[in-house]
């Protein structure tokens, strides 16, 4: 009897998963992950904004390219850009400095509501008249570009030394315009008419509270759990605290609130905190965010097909000009109006309404949905944000530097971890002097510490030893300070004060009172 001629494997969702299988996968991940790395070099270099590079890498790695993948699954990257979109807005979050951004939140939410209303009224009126889209198609196109990108905006403003208050208005409105502007996409996207206006402002507007209420209390809840329970590994704490922010968009969006706006805030609540180990936390939050960057990127460059883009160039061209030059300037204006903003912070906010990844997302809701002429809204979409991220990425400094926003050079922060000495009652503060700190040449006494506080050890040039009080500190040391809890906020915020301000810091206007960042 002859023995059956073997079938050749098949791959699909019949096909069950090997360690072979497995072991491709992270190979080709890998790989893509390597070349995603270079080339944030190269994109440093030459200023091309990193997200096209990764966005590259996608299409060429598509059915267009030389890879030759086929994927065409929008609702799968509809799931994995949303939860690539959670971790880059809790990065985001950690990163945000509360001292910035608390001045800015009434213009920055103004922007992230009306703004976003006046950007989608615009948008749409010009894809409709000038393009001639039908009036959902339009008003789908006008939502989804509204909302600037908080990847790109967080990964652009923060290289540009730019005022206080237009760095914290801009990342503010990144991370609060994604709620609104979800629902408007969903409700224009959804089959039958579309509800009348005040009802989308009543959901918009209960979305919003609920995530706000619950970002802010698992934020608080994370963040005094953290201070007050040791954890037995100093590696816990990063993902403790990514947890907690994960946390808060499931609780939001299970409430049926904004999810979105519920990280952000808990991020932001967790990252004012003065957490233990908080640069470790930092790193590990940073290196998420550009894996989930990166992994979105490439996917919305397989979903892409290039081919499909030529008949949709010229109206992206013509719908993103209207949006750069007509709606987000007039947002901007009108919202900032109560706000007495200058010209030039103006000028530069309308040009910085960075899109990047996130409208890219919100277009795969119509193919979703199944609505017509979706895909084509996908392709508009697409060519729109590579097109004027082009444009807009790189002009930003040579803006600012035009409009004369730059700020000064200022003196180098302090990197202070901590670590809870939970049985003794007291704290642990590894301080690192770096390079243009004005703690240099500051004698240990001179710091005047609170009492409770000391500096018990001192590690230059890998040799450790105890101070003396008349020990000179330097730029590369690194001190071992023990608080106690009563003090222990009193001893960084101190510790900062003097390496901003050098030892005349409480006589010079950089007192104590200075909140670490």
């Amino acid at each position: 009897m002859r023995a059956p001629a073997k079938s050749a494997p098949r791959y699909g969702r019949e096909a069950p998963l090997t360690v072979q299988h497995l072991n491709q996968l992270l190979l080709v991940c890998s790989l893509v992950l390597l070349v995603a790395v270079a080339a944030v070099r190269i994109s440093s270099r030459s200023g091309l904004p990193s997200l096209l590079v990764y966005l590259g890498i996608g299409v060429l790695m598509g059915q267009d390219g030389i890879a030759h993948i086929h994927f065409d699954n929008a609702e799968l990257t509809q799931v994995i850009g949303y939860a690539a979109l959670v971790v880059i807005l809790a990065e985001g979050g950690l990163g945000t400095k509360w001292k910035e951004v608390g001045p800015a939140l009434p213009a920055a939410s103004t922007l992230a509501l009306a703004g976003v209303a006046v950007s989608v009224g615009v948008t749409a009126a010009s894809a409709h008249y000038l393009v001639g889209l039908e009036w959902r198609q339009a008003l789908i196109i006008g939502a989804v570009v509204s909302s600037t990108d908080a990847a790109a905006v967080f990964s652009v403003l923060r290289k540009i030394p730019l005022p206080a208050r237009v760095t914290g208005t801009l990342e503010a409105e990144s991370g609060f315009n994604d709620a609104p502007v979800v629902i408007l996409v969903v409700a224009f996207s959804h089959a039958g008419p579309v509800e009348h206006w005040y009802v989308l402002l009543g959901e918009i507007a209960l979305e919003l509270a609920i995530g706000a209420a619950i970002g802010l209390a698992v934020g608080w809840l994370g963040a005094w759990g953290l201070r007050h329970v040791a954890l037995p590994a100093s590696g816990l704490y990063p993902i403790a605290v990514m947890a907690i922010a994960v946390t808060a968009y499931a609780a939001g969006a299970l409430a049926h609130g904004s999810g979105f706006l519920a990280v952000y805030l808990a991020s932001m609540v967790l990252g004012n905190a003065k957490l233990p180990h908080w640069p470790a936390t930092r790193g590990f939050a940073d290196g998420l965010g550009w894996i989930a960057q990166i992994g979105m990127f490439v996917l919305l460059g397989l979903l892409v097909t290039p081919h499909e883009l030529g008949d949709d160039v010229w109206p992206a061209l013509v719908i993103g000009l209207a949006l750069t030059v007509v709606a987000r300037p007039l947002s901007v204006v009108l919202c900032l109006l109560p706000f007495r903003v200058p010209w030039q912070e103006q000028t530069l906010m309308s040009w910085a309404g960075l899109r990047g990844a996130v409208p890219i997302i919100l277009a795969t809701i119509p193919m979703v949905n199944g609505v017509d002429g979706s895909r084509r809204i996908f392709n508009i979409v697409f060519a729109l944000v590579v097109a004027y991220t082009l444009v807009q990425g790189p002009t930003l400094p040579w803006l600012a530097r035009t409009l004369r926003l730059g700020r000064g050079p200022e003196a180098a922060d302090l990197g202070i971890e901590s670590a809870p000495l939970e049985r003794l009652r007291g704290h642990l503060l590894s301080v690192s002097i770096p390079e243009g700190s004005k703690m240099h040449g500051v004698e240990v006494h001179e710091l005047r510490l609170p009492a409770g506080a000391a500096v018990t050890l001192v590690v230059r040039d890998g040799t450790s030893f105890v101070p003396m009080p008349s020990t000179v500190l330097r730029r590369g040391d690194e001190l071992l300070v023990v608080a106690t809890d009563p003090v222990r906020d009193a001893a960084e915020r101190r510790l900062r004060a003097v390496g901003r301000g050098g030892k005349l810091a409480g006589w010079l206007g950089t007192g104590d009172e200075d909140r670490e960042d």
